[in-house]
């Protein structure tokens, strides 16, 4: 089991994403700002224990679902919120926006628009910490969606070819954008899938904290002693459509409601109680300073300056070399 620093950290990092997440979207709701969000309500644990599972100097990957593996991964709030928002204060000087967020300083290397990409740049940036024999270790996180893109299956077979160090973690939620699991899938789990390239893989529950926390633990140990890449599925659910203003038709009422009365953020912080890891007085706490830090943050961005036109082909374009 986590140490209890590690069990409140956790905790700190799952109710910034929640909170985070409601932030965009009631503020989207209301007019105040605008641009395409992607909610990942429902998917805090799993990004949580990636976060204090990885060091500050491990390289991540992931997606334009992949707001809360930024903050887990410790991309400054005000400087995330301010490339939603497509400010010159953001991450990538407002030219990536939500779905192109690179931290360096984070760790945070590539936030892929292209469905399935993110591993084979995962492959990319491990061979480079093999070469340097830096110690790093790559995660790379995607949707089960991405599971059927050629790029996940050559990836898996050249990282284990190459004895890379990269944890492979699928969010499973159980729908590739629109479509349901069962309709485009027929192996029972994408964990199962690892021994067909001769790499450990594993499926676990990604809403149970201290399951998912193991399991990563044990794929990160995996890769940074040097044997090789490592595969995890965790299991979730988004509480909300693919986009923000997703009508949702293709879900059941009654498998969302169900999902929803689960959900893990508030049953993670009962059990951090009953155990003693902390008191309500002190995840009150926790929750207030993670809105605090929010509300710093949503300031920040609207009080920052939009990109200087002259930046336009800036970071876009090559320079021209003459002839």
């Amino acid at each position: 089991m986590p140490d209890r620093p590690t069990l409140r950290r956790m905790y700190e990092l799952m109710t910034t994403i929640k909170q985070c997440d409601e932030r965009f979207r009631s503020m989207i709701a209301a007019g105040e700002i605008g641009f395409l969000h992607f909610p990942v309500r429902g998917q805090e644990v799993v990004a949580a224990a990636l976060g204090v599972t990885l060091r500050h100097d491990d390289y991540l990957v992931t997606n334009y679902r992949g707001m809360h593996d930024s903050i887990a991964k410790g991309v400054s709030l005000g400087e995330l919120w301010a490339e939603y928002l497509g400010k010159a204060t953001g991450t990538c000087k407002g030219k990536g926006g939500p779905m192109h967020i690179t931290d360096r300083k984070s760790g945070v290397m590539v936030t892929t628009g292209v469905v399935g990409s993110g591993t084979v740049i995962a492959n990319g940036l491990a061979y480079a910490s093999q070469l340097r024999q830096d110690g790093r270790v790559t995660a790379v996180t995607f949707g089960d969606g991405a599971t059927s893109i050629g790029a996940f299956h050559e990836a898996l077979n050249l990282a284990k070819t190459w004895n890379l160090p990269v944890v492979f973690l699928c969010q499973n939620n159980l729908y590739a954008e629109k479509t349901a699991y069962s309709k485009f899938q027929t192996t029972p789990t994408i964990g199962e899938r690892a021994s067909a390239y001769g790499l450990p893989g594993v499926t676990v529950d990604g809403n149970d904290a201290l399951a998912i926390h193991d399991a990563l633990q044990t794929a990160v140990e995996h890769a940074r002693s040097g044997r090789g890449p490592y595969l995890v599925e965790a299991m979730t659910y988004r509480f909300f459509g693919h986009y923000f203003g997703d009508p949702m038709t293709y879900q059941s009422a009654t498998e969302r409601e169900a999902a929803i009365a689960a959900d893990p953020v508030p049953r993670y912080r009962q059990w951090l109680i009953q155990l003693g890891h902390a008191t309500e007085g002190e995840l009150v706490a926790m929750d207030d300073a993670a809105k605090l830090l929010i509300d710093d943050a949503v300031e920040f961005a609207l009080n920052s300056p939009d990109p200087d036109l002259a930046e336009l082909d800036l970071d876009v374009y090559a320079a021209e070399v003459a002839a």
